[in-house]
C-alpha cells in the first residue's frame, strides 16, 4: 500500500470512529482534563474495543516471603483499576508470560469488575509440546485462570508459516478443537499472532476462507513498517508491517498490533531523533508518536502497551483519550525518523523474554537493552580508532566508562555475555529471530576489546 492511498485510507477510518469516554474530572498528566477514549467496532460482531488494548506481559515484580520473583499483584490491581475507568477494556495475556503468572493476575486484578467491562484475550502457547492433550490443558488452565466460562479473543500463538501451523495446531486436531469451541460460543473471536515472512503469512492467509480467522495479531510500528525486511539480524526474512496490514485489510479482518513501541525503544528516542520530532510537536512524547501511527490505520482493532508503571498509563492515555490521527506531514516525519532509526546499529530484541531462562544465568534481554541504549545515547566508542585529538581522546575515556560502568551496574558479572556457550537454546525461542549467541559473542568481544583499551 502506498502512502497516497494509505492517506486515503486512514482519512476516511479516522472519520468514521466513534468515540466514548473517560469519566469527568480525570485528567492529564500535566493537570488537565483528557478527551474521551477512542474505540474502534469489531465488523462482524459489534465489540466496540478500546484503541488502547493493555499488553500483560510486563507488570511489576516483586520478591515473596521465600524471595521469589512474584508479581506485584497490588500493583496489578492499580493498574487495571486506572485502566478501566479511563476505558481501556482490551486485557492481553497469554500462559507463558512472566513465567506463567500472567494470565492468573490480570484475572484478579480483572474480577474485581463485572465481567461485562473488558474483553479477555489469552493464547494457546504450545511451544514445547504440540500434544493435542497438553494444548486442550492449556486452553482449559486458562478458562480456570480468569473464572470464564467465556474468552473474548483467543489466539493461536506467535505462528510463522505452514510448517509452524501443520505442527502445532492441523496435524493434532487442535484447531478443529478451538473451532468447536468457537462453535459453542466459548471463544468469541478466534485469531492468531504472526512473527514470520511473507510466505509464511500468504499461507495463513489462504487458510482465511476455510478457518475465518475473526482478528490476527502483527508487530507494526513506523520503523518496521516498511524497514522489516531489510534488517540484517533475522535467521528468516520478516514481513514489512505495510504488506502485512494491507493483506487484513483487504479482506476486512480486524488488526491488534503488538510491539507499537519496539520492546520500549520508540519511547527512549536518541536526541538527534527526538529533536526532529520535538520540532513538530514539543509537548507529545516519543511513544505518543509511535501510538499514534498505529491508530492511524483504520483497520487496527486495538493497539497493545505493556505498561507497567503508572507514568506509562498516563501518557498513553494522554494520546488515546482524545486522539489525534497523523496528517501526512507527520507521516512523513515519521518515515524520515524510521529511517534515520535503521542506520543505527541496535538489536531488534523487544524484552519479550521467551529467551529465558538462560541455563547458563546469561541476563540476554538486559544485555541486549544496556547496548541499545548505549548505541542511542552515542556511547559506543570504537577501541580501535586512533584518536590524535586531546578532546577526542577525552570523549572516548568518557564514553568508555560510561559503558564499562553501565555494564556492570545493569547486569551482574556471572550474568554478562562472556558466560555464553553458544548452546543455542535460546535461538528458536526468539520471535525476532535474533541470532542471540551470536550477538553475544560480538558484544563480548567489544567489551573485551574496550577493557584492553588503555585510557
Amino acid at each position: 500500500m502506498d502512502r497516497r492511498e494509505f492517506l486515503k485510507t486512514a482519512g476516511l477510518g479516522a472519520a468514521a470512529v466513534g468515540l466514548t469516554g473517560c469519566r469527568d474530572g480525570l485528567s492529564s498528566a500535566e493537570g488537565q482534563p483528557r478527551g474521551e477514549m477512542e474505540y474502534r467496532t469489531n465488523p462482524a460482531n459489534g465489540d466496540r474495543v478500546s484503541l488502547l488494548g493493555y499488553g500483560c506481559m510486563r507488570w511489576q515484580m516483586t520478591k515473596d516471603a521465600e524471595g521469589n520473583e512474584v508479581i506485584d499483584q497490588e500493583s496489578v490491581n492499580q493498574m487495571v483499576d486506572c485502566a478501566l475507568e479511563c476505558g481501556v477494556n482490551y486485557f492481553d495475556s497469554a500462559p507463558v508470560y512472566l513465567r506463567g503468572q500472567s494470565e492468573r493476575a490480570t484475572a484478579l486484578a480483572l474480577l474485581r469488575h463485572p465481567r461485562e467491562s473488558y474483553f479477555i484475550a489469552t493464547k494457546l502457547s504450545n511451544f514445547s509440546d504440540s500434544s493435542y492433550e497438553y494444548g486442550v490443558a492449556m486452553y482449559e488452565a486458562s478458562r480456570r485462570n480468569y473464572e470464564s466460562e467465556t474468552i473474548d479473543y483467543y489466539l493461536l500463538h506467535a505462528l510463522s508459516g505452514e510448517e509452524d501451523i501443520r505442527r502445532r495446531f492441523l496435524d493434532n486436531g487442535l484447531l478443529d478443537f478451538l473451532l468447536e469451541e468457537r462453535r459453542l460460543g466459548h471463544i468469541r473471536n478466534l485469531g492468531f499472532s504472526f512473527h514470520g515472512g511473507r510466505d509464511g503469512f500468504d499461507y495463513l492467509m489462504s487458510l482465511h476462507e476455510k478457518y475465518h480467522w475473526d482478528f490476527v495479531q502483527i508487530q507494526m510500528n513506523y520503523v518496521d513498517w516498511t524497514h522489516m525486511e531489510s534488517k540484517p539480524d533475522a535467521r528468516r526474512r520478516e514481513a514489512n508491517a505495510d504488506y502485512l496490514y494491507s493483506e487484513l485489510a483487504s479482506r476486512n479482518i480486524p488488526v491488534v498490533i503488538m510491539e507499537p513501541l519496539l520492546g520500549g525503544r520508540l519511547a527512549d528516542l536518541p536526541d538527534a531523533v527526538m529533536d526532529r520530532l520535538k520540532s513538530r510537536e514539543p509537548r507529545l512524547s516519543a511513544a505518543s508518536w509511535a501510538f499514534r501511527f498505529c491508530g492511524t490505520m483504520p483497520a487496527v482493532l486495538t493497539t497493545l502497551s505493556g505498561m507497567t508503571y503508572m507514568e506509562h498509563l498516563n501518557d498513553n492515555l494522554d494520546t488515546f483519550c482524545g486522539f489525534r490521527p497523523l496528517d501526512e506531514k507527520e507521516l512523513s516525519i515519521l518515515e524520515s525518523v524510521a529511517t534515520m532509526l535503521s542506520s543505527y546499529d541496535t538489536i531488534d530484541c523487544t524484552g519479550c523474554q521467551y529467551c529465558m531462562p538462560c541455563p547458563y544465568g546469561i541476563n540476554i534481554p538486559g544485555i541486549f537493552a544496556h547496548y541499545n541504549k548505549c548505541v542511542n545515547e552515542g556511547l559506543i566508542p570504537d577501541p580501535k580508532e586512533e584518536l590524535e585529538d586531546s578532546e577526542d581522546r577525552r570523549a572516548f575515556r568518557r564514553a568508555r566508562r560510561a559503558f564499562l560502568l553501565g555494564y556492570d551496574r545493569a547486569i551482574p558479572t556471572v550474568r554478562q555475555a562472556d558466560h555464553c556457550i553458544s548452546c543455542r537454546i535460546c535461538v528458536p525461542k526468539c520471535p525476532q529471530n535474533i541470532n542471540i549467541p551470536a550477538r553475544l559473542s560480538r558484544i563480548d568481544r567489544y567489551v573485551h576489546n574496550l577493557k584492553l583499551t588503555r585510557e
